[in-house]
Parts: C-alpha cells; sequence; structure tokens
C-alpha cells in the first residue's frame, strides 16, 4: 500500500539520523580519539623535542616583529607530574572566594591556574567533588591562563615571566567586592601592576598597568594565553566541539579540534573577539580589549611525552614614554557555559559573538529557539521533564495544519484502496501501465501521495535540535524529572534485564553482546507507544513490508535506549500525541481506526498457535 510505502520512507529516515549519529560517527569517533590519545602521549620518532624548562616562556624570535603573532610559549610540564595539592603549594597564592568559584591566583607567574566550580559537583550527588576547571603546571592535567609582556623588535626589557614572583600589594581574598593588586619591579624602571577582580560570577577582569621611569621610552606587546597541557578526554562526538574556539577576524567561527593543531596555524588579525579552550559544559576563553587590535592564533607543541595545547593573542604595540604609563585591559572568562550568563556577558560587555561559546551547531536559528522555548516553561513550572512535554505539545499545534493534511490525504488513501486494487489486477504485468493508472487516480481524487509520510519527517529536525539542547546546555545536566530519572541528559538508569535492580547482576558487563544489553523502562515505554502507533494502520500485504513494521519499533527501542532520557521521554509523549491526534482525524474523515484490529488479530494469530 502507497501509505505504508510512504511510512516506511518516514520510519527509515528516521533510521537513518538516529542509526547514523550513534553508530557511524559517534562510536567510531569516540574510538578514534583514543587512539589520538594514546598517540599524542609520544613524541614522533625524529621530531625534536622542546627543551623549555619550566617557568620559562619563549619571546619572540630576534629580530621578527612580535605583531607577527608570536606570542610566548607555555612551558612543559615536569616529567614527573606532582600532585594537585603539591603543585599549589609550590607557590604562595592569592585566595579566590565568591559564591561560583573557588581556589587562588599563583604570585609565582602570576598565573589564574586553580578553578573549582563550586555549584557544579562531578555527579548528582551534591556531596560529589566539586568541578575542576584550571590547574597550575607540574600537577595532573594543567589548565591555566597567563597574561604578560614581550618585547618589541630588537628590545630587550626584562619582563615577567612564569617564573617571576609577584608582590600581593593589597590583602585577603579576591572576591567580588574586593580586587586584588600584584606589583614587580624589573630593577631597570618599569614597575608593572595588576588589578584583578572578579564579578560575582565567571568574569575576571585584569587591568594592567606599567610605569615607565626609566630614561628611555619603552615598546610592549601585551599577551594572553590559555594553555592545557597533554589531550584531555573528549566524548568525541561529531554532535559536539570540545577543544580550541574562538570568534577571529571579521567574527568568523574557529573550532579547530586538538588534531588539527599539528598543523601549523598562521596568526588572524582581529578588533575585538575571543579565543579560548572549551570542554563539554566548561571554558576558559580570553577576552580581549573589544577595541583593541590582536593577532590571535591556536597551537600545539611537543613537550617531553606530552603536547601542550595553547590559544593565545598578541596586542598591537603600546609605546610608554619616559615617566608616564601605559594600560591595557582584558577579561577571562573561566566557568560553566549556562546560555544566559553567556549571553548577557555578549550583551552587557559588547563581546563580539561570545555566544557561540556554547555549539548551537550549523541548526542554530532551531536549536535556540528550541532551548528559549524549554527554558521558558522551566522557569514555569520548575522541572525540565515538564518543559519538554509541554514544548511537544506546542510542536505539534505548530505543525497540526501539516499534520492534518497529511493524515486527511492518509484517510482518503485508505478510501480508495478498492479502486488501487482495481487497478493491480487489470494491469498484474505491467508495472509502468500500473504506476500511471495510479497517478491518475491521485490527480481525479487530489491525492499527494508523499504527504503521509510528512508528520514522521517534520519530526527529524525538532528532533534534531532537542538532542543538541539536551547534548550540549548545561542547563539539562543534572536536570531531573520524576521517579529515577535524576538526570535527563544521561540515559535511562534503569535496566529491564536485571528486573530494575532486583537481580544484582549488571547485564552490560557480559562480553560482545553487553552493549545491546541496557534497556530503561522510559525507552520500553517509547517502544510500546511506537508499536500502537503502527497498529493504528492496516498491516501491509507485502511480507517484506510486514517484517519491517513488526520489528521496527523494536530496532528503535533499542537504538534509542542510550541516548539521553529527556529525548527518549519526548519521543514516547510524541508518539502518544500523534495516535490521538491521528485517531481524531481518521475519525472526522470515516476511516476506520485498524487499532483494535490489529492487536485482536494479533492475539487470535498465537491463540490458534497454540
Amino acid at each position: 500500500m502507497t501509505e505504508n510505502r510512504n511510512m516506511i520512507l518516514a520510519i527509515v529516515l528516521s533510521a537513518i539520523v538516529l542509526f547514523g549519529w550513534q553508530y557511524f560517527f559517534a562510536l567510531p569517533q569516540v574510538e578514534k580519539n583514543k587512539r589520538e590519545a594514546q598517540q599524542t602521549q609520544q613524541v614522533q620518532p625524529g621530531q625534536p623535542q622542546q627543551q623549555a624548562q619550566p617557568g620559562t616562556s619563549t619571546p619572540p624570535v630576534p629580530g621578527t616583529p612580535a605583531a607577527h603573532g608570536n606570542a610566548p610559549v607555555s612551558p612543559a610540564a615536569p616529567a614527573a607530574a606532582m600532585s594537585r595539592e603539591a603543585a599549589l603549594a609550590a607557590s604562595p597564592r592569592v585566595q579566590i572566594d565568591t559564591t561560583h568559584i573557588k581556589g587562588s591566583i599563583a604570585l609565582k607567574g602570576a598565573r589564574i591556574d586553580d578553578v573549582r566550580l563550586a555549584t557544579y559537583h562531578e555527579t548528582v550527588d551534591p556531596k560529589s567533588p566539586d568541578i575542576v576547571l584550571l590547574s597550575p603546571s607540574g600537577g595532573p592535567e594543567p589548565f591555566y591562563a597567563e597574561f604578560g609582556w614581550v618585547n618589541g623588535t630588537l628590545g630587550n626589557t626584562k619582563l615577567p615571566d612564569a617564573s617571576t614572583l609577584w608582590t600581593a600589594a593589597t590583602s585577603g581574598a579576591l572576591t567580588p567586592s574586593h580586587p586584588v593588586t600584584l606589583t614587580w619591579d624589573n630593577g631597570e624602571g618599569l614597575v608593572f601592576k595588576r588589578t584583578v577582580s572578579i564579578d560575582d560570577r565567571y568574569m575576571f577582569t585584569l587591568d594592567d598597568v606599567v610605569e615607565n621611569k626609566s630614561g628611555s621610552p619603552v615598546t610592549l606587546y601585551q599577551y594572553g594565553l590559555v594553555s592545557r597541557h597533554g589531550l584531555p578526554q573528549i566524548q568525541g562526538y561529531y554532535l559536539l566541539h570540545e577543544g580550541p574556539v574562538g570568534v577571529l577576524g571579521d567574527g568568523k567561527l574557529y573550532e579547530p579540534a586538538y588534531k588539527d593543531l599539528d598543523k601549523p596555524m598562521d596568526p588572524v588579525k582581529s578588533t575585538g573577539g575571543w579565543l579560548g579552550i572549551t570542554d563539554k559544559y566548561w571554558a576558559a576563553a580570553l577576552i580581549p580589549d573589544q577595541s583593541a587590535t590582536t593577532m590571535g592564533k591556536f597551537s600545539a607543541t611537543p613537550a617531553g611525552t606530552t603536547k601542550n595545547y595553547q590559544a593565545d593573542f598578541l596586542r598591537d604595540p603600546i609605546t610608554i614614554a619616559p615617566n608616564a604609563q601605559g594600560a591595557v585591559k582584558t577579561q577571562l572568562f573561566a566557568g560553566a557555559k549556562e546560555v544566559g550568563l553567556v549571553d548577557s556577558y555578549e550583551k552587557n560587555l559588547d563581546i563580539k559573538r561570545f555566544d557561540l561559546l556554547i555549539d548551537w551547531g550549523w541548526f542554530y536559528f532551531i536549536t535556540r529557539p528550541m532551548f528559549k522555548a524549554l527554558d521558558f516553561f522551566f522557569h514555569l513550572f520548575g522541572n525540565f521533564g515538564i518543559a519538554i512535554l509541554l514544548v511537544t505539545v506546542l510542536v505539534k499545534l505548530i505543525f497540526f495544519p501539516l499534520a492534518n493534511k497529511s493524515y486527511a490525504s492518509m484517510a482518503k488513501m485508505k478510501a480508495i484502496q478498492p479502486k488501487m486494487q482495481e487497478l493491480r489486477e487489470k494491469y498484474p504485468d505491467d508495472k509502468m501501465k500500473q504506476q500511471q493508472e495510479l497517478m491518475e487516480l491521485y490527480k481525479k481524487e487530489k491525492i499527494n501521495p508523499l504527504a503521509g509520510c510528512l508528520p514522521i519527517v517534520v519530526q527529524i529536525p525538532v528532533f534534531f535540535a532537542l538532542y543538541k539542547v539536551l547534548f550540549v546546555t548545561i542547563e539539562m545536566r543534572h536536570a531531573p524529572f520524576f521517579g529515577w530519572i535524576k538526570d535527563l541528559s544521561a540515559p535511562d538508569p534503569t535496566n529491564i534485564f536485571n528486573l530494575v535492580g532486583l537481580i544484582p547482576f549488571d547485564p552490560t558487563t557480559i562480553p560482545v553482546v553487553g552493549h545491546y544489553l541496557h534497556l530503561g523502562i522510559w525507552p520500553l515505554i517509547m517502544g510500546i507507544t511506537m508499536w500502537v502507533q503502527m497498529k493504528m494502520n492496516p498491516a501491509p500485504p507485502d511480507p517484506t513490508q510486514k517484517m519491517i513494521f513488526a520489528w521496527m519499533p523494536v530496532v528503535f527501542t533499542f537504538m534509542l535506549a542510550g541516548f539521553s532520557a529527556g529525548l527518549v521521554i519526548y519521543w514516547a509523549w510524541n508518539n502518544t500525541l500523534s495516535v490521538l491526534q491521528q485517531g481524531v482525524i481518521m475519525k472526522k474523515n470515516g476511516v476506520k481506526i485498524e487499532l483494535f484490529d490489529n492487536v485482536k488479530s494479533l492475539f487470535g494469530k498465537k491463540s490458534q498457535a497454540s
């Protein structure tokens, strides 16, 4: 039957999207990144190793204009890494104490290298450890921000570097109401002062002043860098970008993968913009003065047995006359990528396209409105699960005219089934003639034979948008629904193969097939709703089509079992609404609903077989 072919076509399209993401992109990419992580831990044979010592920075090559983007290279970590606590103790520190950030600034090098996110935890348990974002060099997984100066062409002024010990000119911890000032005198007439302030969330502001008490003018270039030592553990999905990210040049978004940095990148000249390194939910991003001209780039450099990944900018030079001072302002975002907060920073601080710090993807125009709708209902009802249900209803209402036409067309198709059967019997051996006569019949009855697949096809972009929102936005992280769903962004934690935990056994640990033995309650509910939707239509006469219809709910159930619980709940609820909608439209058009007859015949066959 044509409507069954349309339904199969729509289902196949959906299956291609789902199956393709999960099995052809996601899983192979995870394995690929695992292999690359192992490979990058070893420097390739014959490749010269940098012998940079801890606490040193590499200035521009003598005679080369620093404006070409030669910002200092982050130093290598010691071969034998210390514990994080020992690395923190290696430098005197100024504490950071806000509601959202705990940590410290190292006086050695004046680095911001100790940031913990006090309101985010590793698991749904509020007593689990805080998320650690930035860590010092020398310890495990160094990740830090550094700011400083480099000399202009042929300059040899003594400047602060990673080993410089700054002095805290103010006492007490850094808080939103209490900035701290760091100073350093080079002994040659230059005094460097840095005032660090922080807002009540995740934005640091650094006001650097250089006083020239010497008898000669000095030309300096200010730089900022975010450095990460070693390849971090990433999820490896094509759907999600993790790694270097920034808006440079005329507002172009740069998202190179870590592996892409093996090939040198030319510095990009920008006025405004930002750059940094992002994880799924957290990021550290440099934000130069938006009116300043900078050269920004991303790079990877061998450092012992690992690589250092770096995002840096070099600002246009400033010349400081004798008995004068030069001042620059820079900001650093180091925290959680909360949508509302990132948007407010973009608007209030006039940061060019800062909203792209969150990976909305190519379908930005769909994913952003989807999140806004979810967030709106969340603030009304306080539960993202309820928000998903209400947004699904809203989407159904928006597409109701289209769905109404589609289901009405399917109803008409059912009404002309006898005529279609007559044509097949009239031209049993002439398929071409059959098609020609069918097209004439469709034209006469004003039926679009492809309309029947539209209700499912239009779900694909909505499904994709919701999947993206659930996957990348931190607001969905650890967002509970009801009952056993404590995290809508994670798969359903239950498993029917161990009777929802009644049997003390984890079926997923079984070799070879264990990966397929995770099936929670919500995926099962989704599968049932899909099965009911299939049974709304008469069984197709073709045995192949009939088999596809019979197995499709099973395939989708197992396929979606590993997806976010929020996405499975959406799909189950959407199927339920579709069944109700289709039933009303079919009844309105006088078409018999086949659901009960199909279910009865199914059980009838079983009873006859027994």
